[in-house]
Formats: structure tokens, C-alpha cells, sequence
């Protein structure tokens, strides 16, 4: 099975940017959604953005549109999350997720247990 790593986190000022890298161990064009989520203590894990194989569409939560990009490198196997504007309410672990099958449910790749594969998670911290 796939293996996913992330990097990029550390600890930044607000305004601040950071580009998140999540390396896969195989090709990922199969992949039906790549995703990010993020989990801050004492909280559950929430949808970030994702981005569709098939056509790159790309979704994001409220809370980080027009902050946030998804992006991916195909050729390198990589899933990228730029952060701009950053604020201490981001401060949270990131994960990357792969989900495999197929789903047509309207914000199926908002919900986490629809991910197969997950990362072990990069912290970010952002001072204010």
C-alpha cells in the first residue's frame, strides 16, 4: 500500500506562509482525492482542501479559501498545500490523505473516513 510522508511544518509568524510537501511511495494518478486535513488539540480532525485526480478540481474549507492552494506534481508523485496569510486559529498537525474509490455524495472528500491512506502528520504553529 501506498506510504505518505509529509514535510514543511514548523513555526511561523501570523501573515506568514508555508508550503507543505506530502510524498508518496507510488504513482498517485489512481487516486480518486488527495486531500489535506488538519487536527488542532483537543479537537477533531478537519477537512483542509483536496484536490480530484481525474480533472484537478480542487475544494477547500470556508475557513482557508482564498488562503490556501492544492497543488500536485504527478511526475514527482507529490501532493503540495501553500498556506499564505496564516493565523494562530491554523496552528494544528496537517495530514495528507489518498482516498481510492470513487464517491459521487456532495462533499465526499470533506469527511475523513473516506480516506484509505493518511500520513503521519506535520506540525504547524503559528505565533501572533
Amino acid at each position: 500500500q501506498v506510504q505518505l510522508s509529509e514535510s514543511g511544518g514548523g513555526l511561523v509568524q501570523a501573515r506568514g506562509s508555508l508550503r507543505l510537501s506530502c510524498a508518496a511511495s507510488e504513482r498517485t494518478g489512481r487516486y480518486y482525492f488527495r486531500g489535506w486535513f488538519r487536527q488542532a488539540p483537543g479537537k477533531n480532525r478537519e477537512f483542509v482542501a483536496a484536490i480530484k485526480g481525474s480533472d484537478g478540481s480542487t475544494y477547500f474549507a470556508n475557513a482557508v479559501k482564498g488562503r490556501f492552494a492544492i497543488s500536485r506534481d504527478n511526475d514527482q508523485n507529490t501532493l503540495y498545500l501553500q498556506m499564505n496569510s496564516l493565523e494562530p486559529e491554523d496552528t494544528a498537525v496537517y495530514y495528507c490523505a489518498f482516498k481510492s474509490l470513487y464517491c459521487s455524495t456532495p462533499g465526499c472528500y470533506a469527511v475523513p473516513r473516506n480516506y484509505d491512506y493518511w500520513g503521519q502528520g506535520t506540525q504547524v504553529t503559528v505565533s501572533s
